[in-house]
């Protein structure tokens, strides 16, 4: 699948420029890979068939709303910019000439993806307005081509806004929401994510105690570049297969990703067939227990969650929501196959994950 290769290499894209920011590896070798008083706010996020979740961004003066696809799993902001064309025709288009708070950097950008996605631009600052909470001089690319995995037909978003860590932007610039931080424009240094068919939200500056049963169970990040952490196990139909793994927690990755070495002993358990790409399928009917343990938790993937549609003209085959990538090494990608069970806060200040169950 093109959506696996396209985790793998912005996982490497994103080490890459860690190494490059900072002088240090992401991945071990094992591992392939002005002041105010400031208020929380939330963003209902649509649902695109529990691929994408989409939120809204304002950014310029005076402002202008954008719909933007939010991935903990990258840095950089970028949105459809006016010398675009027709390679971003159906997006709503940033002018930063229309911006009296605009201003060039004299750089040009480029973000690239496994399955050919790419943009590429001119890097400006503007404020950026969201959930309510407003960044001054926030690093944005001005897209002047947008590849076809970008297009208003594939998908849905004008721009893409990314919420890791400084150390992994291609610009070499903070995210929004650390620009925020930065900036005391939030009142807690934390943003959370409920991913569901309805009721979907990312809430800034603090959590949604609507959302969520406490307590929480948190994890220190390991290094800052993702939002990177250490899980304790991975079990199918109660037997275990994986212990102490590393764990990228990512709203930009659909599925739950692992190396095909370990994907395929999951399989095994349950007798399901490969049907290519480390894809498996199995009967719609038969969805196994699978459970993810983190900070001494299980945390189980619903049926529902863990069913990734049909497959074959049958009717009974499903597709399931755990795959296998080349090169992962001992690193895990949780996407929103995970994420959909669970409320998700990501602790800027102390550097951690939190997952709760959802209220």
């Amino acid at each position: 699948m093109a959506h696996i290769s396209s985790t793998v290499v912005k996982l490497q894209r994103g080490a890459a420029a860690f190494e490059r920011n900072t002088g240090a590896v992401l991945f071990s070798e094992s591992s392939s890979l002005t002041k105010r008083v400031a208020a929380s706010g939330s963003d209902p996020l649509a649902d695109d068939s529990n691929e994408r979740w989409y939120g809204h961004i304002e950014v310029g003066t005076p402002p202008y709303t954008f719909i933007i696809d939010c991935d903990t799993g990258s840095t950089d902001f970028f949105l459809p910019g006016p010398s675009c064309g027709d390679s971003c025709s159906g997006h709503d288009v940033y002018n930063p000439n229309s911006s009296s708070s605009a201003e060039p950097l004299g750089k040009t950008f480029m973000v690239e993806y496994g399955d050919g996605s790419m943009a590429t631009g001119d890097l400006y600052t503007d404020t950026v307005s969201l959930a309510g909470c407003n960044a001054n001089a926030q690093t944005l690319g001005v897209a002047s081509f947008y590849s076809y995995g970008f297009s208003s037909e594939n998908f849905g978003a004008d721009g893409l806004m990314g919420m890791a860590f400084e150390s992994i932007s291609a610009y070499g610039a903070n995210s929004v929401f650390q620009t925020l931080v930065s900036q005391g424009a939030v009142p807690e240094p934390v943003f959370a994510f409920k991913l569901a068919s309805s009721g979907s939200e990312l809430y800034v500056g603090g959590v949604n105690s609507a959302l969520y049963r406490d307590p929480f169970t948190y994890t220190p990040v390991t290094q800052q570049g993702y939002w990177q952490v250490t899980g304790d196990a991975i079990a199918i139909n109660g037997k275990q297969i994986v212990n102490e793994f590393s764990a990228i927690i990512d709203t930009g990755t659909t599925l739950i990703l692992g190396d095909t070495t370990y994907v395929s002993q999951l399989y095994a358990v349950i007798n399901a067939t490969e049907v290519g790409g480390g894809v498996y399928s199995l009967p719609c009917d038969a969805m196994p227990n699978v459970t993810i343990t983190l900070g001494g938790k299980s945390f189980a993937i619903s049926a529902e969650t863990f069913n990734f549609g049909t497959y074959g003209s049958s009717g009974n085959t499903c597709l399931g929501g755990i795959a296998g990538g080349d090169g992962l090494g001992d690193v895990w990608v949780l996407g929103d196959v995970f994420m959909r069970n669970v409320y998700t806060a990501f602790d800027v200040g102390n550097s951690r994950v939190g997952f709760a169950d959802l209220a």
